[in-house]
């Protein structure tokens, strides 16, 4: 009977170890496939033609062309060519940038780094835009490695006001400014996302502001603060009736997507689409040559904001980006849960949103230390 329960045994722990080597060897070909696949997208990808600027075009208008093919932001056009054109003029202005090498992006960007003392960030974004323009432009490899002496990323804690500071800071501005900064605290947005917010963006029966095109081209929804509803309102009818003087006159556009201007045509001259904080004066667009009215230029609120807080005795460097960092911070001691606050923010990661945690008040002395336990 011993000699049966044995055999017995023997073979449950040879059928046991036998599934085990069966259920590897699945995974193993599973992820043999996979790899395979991966490999065949690769290559049906690196295969697939790409949009070829035109030749006879001088080397700029080129990168242009090709950075408004796949559709860049404006902005992002603007940078990639000032980098392009400052790699250009630091080998003499003369050499085109296909007689260079790796070896001479890298000497590029260690001069940035030691030399010019640039951020890590600002480094990365001149070498994105130096991929770009062999990769899509010269269509000329370059090596995988690029190693230039890379600028350190030092973690630095935000800056954040205190919730009588940012009271402080609001009794100097006023109008227009004053009701973009409260938006920036009161909602938790990016310069830039206030700045283009629309008229259909602000959802008053909800209590939202929709996000629209964020950074990282990602949309959200985040709070709409009571305590400037009544103000918004007002700032909707001012845009109504100034929008309604332009069609009047003639005008009435404004930019829209372009693929969303092809599939509506008028969509540009519908109040809805109009921005929510509109220039004083029309301009024209740089890329279509269309005369429109544009969003006010950030720089404005910016230099109102330093004003607001020299006036107001804060002494601690105050920008538009801090009442993002006090609205976070302020949400979080008020009990907000970390990843709501993620998705009011518009983090991709939470391990962001987490930055905040370092600065928040805490209340330690209602806690108990451990020799009193």
């Amino acid at each position: 009977m011993e000699k049966v329960i044995h055999i017995c045994s023997y073979r449950n722990h040879f059928f046991h170890v036998l599934g085990y080597f069966v259920n590897k060897a699945e995974k193993f070909l599973e992820y043999g496939i996979l790899s395979m696949y991966e490999d065949t997208m690769a290559k049906n990808m690196e295969s697939k033609p790409k949009f070829r600027p035109n030749p006879k075009l001088r080397l700029m208008d080129q990168v242009r062309e090709v950075l408004r093919y796949h559709h860049y932001a404006y902005r992002t056009e603007q940078t990639y060519c000032k980098w392009i054109l400052r790699y250009i003029r630091f080998y003499g202005g003369k050499t085109h940038p296909k007689y260079l090498s790796s070896k001479d992006i890298e000497r590029f960007l260690s001069y940035l780094a030691t030399e010019k003392r640039v951020s890590a960030s600002t480094q990365r974004q001149a070498l994105n835009a130096l991929v770009f323009l062999y990769r899509n432009v010269l269509f000329k490899p370059l090596e995988p490695e690029i190693t230039p002496v890379r600028s350190k990323r030092k973690p630095r804690l935000p800056t954040v006001l205190s919730h009588d500071e940012v009271q402080r800071l609001f009794l100097h501005l006023t109008g227009i400014h004053g009701l973009m900064a409260r938006l920036l605290y009161g909602s938790g947005l990016r310069l830039m996302e206030c700045i283009r917010l629309r008229i259909k963006d602000i959802d008053f029966s909800r209590n939202r502001i929709h996000v629209v095109m964020g950074k990282g081209g990602r949309d959200r929804s985040t709070i709409l603060p009571d305590n400037i509803r009544e103000e918004l309102k007002m700032q909707v009818s001012r845009v109504k009736a100034l929008h309604h003087e332009d069609l009047e006159k003639g005008y009435g556009e404004t930019y829209i997507p372009e693929a969303l201007a092809r599939k509506y045509p008028n969509a540009c001259r519908e109040t809805a689409w109009q921005y929510l904080f509109p220039s004083k004066n029309l301009s024209v667009d740089p890329r279509t040559g269309a005369y429109r009215r544009h969003h006010v230029n950030e720089s404005g609120l910016q230099k109102a904001v330093k004003r607001a807080a020299a006036r107001a005795g804060i002494d601690k460097r105050v920008t538009c980006h801090t009442l993002r960092h006090s609205f976070a911070t302020h949400m979080l001691e008020h009990g907000i849960n970390i990843r709501v606050l993620q998705e009011l923010m518009g983090h991709q990661d939470v391990k962001t949103t987490e930055i905040y945690t370092h600065v928040m008040d805490r209340d330690i002395s209602k806690l108990t230390s451990p020799l009193d336990f």
